[in-house]
């Protein structure tokens, strides 16, 4: 998974089951609630757009003419 931060200008890697996660080129660590809100944003902002992309292309807009 690659996960960009805007808010912490990072890029997130891997999130492990107990909510540790590790940033590209760090080590892994627990997140401060600050932290949690700015992935959790991020995280949901990227679903949002990939699903209007998803919707886009599932309609047949930008299909070749026939």
């Amino acid at each position: 998974m690659r996960l960009y931060v805007e808010p912490m200008d990072a890029v997130l890697v891997e999130v492990d089951r107990d909510g540790r996660v590790r940033f590209d080129h760090e080590e892994w660590k627990t997140p401060t609630l600050q932290e949690r809100r700015a992935i959790l944003y991020s995280a949901r902002l990227a679903i949002a757009e990939l699903m209007e992309v998803a919707d886009i292309l599932d309609s047949g807009a930008g299909r070749p003419a026939s």
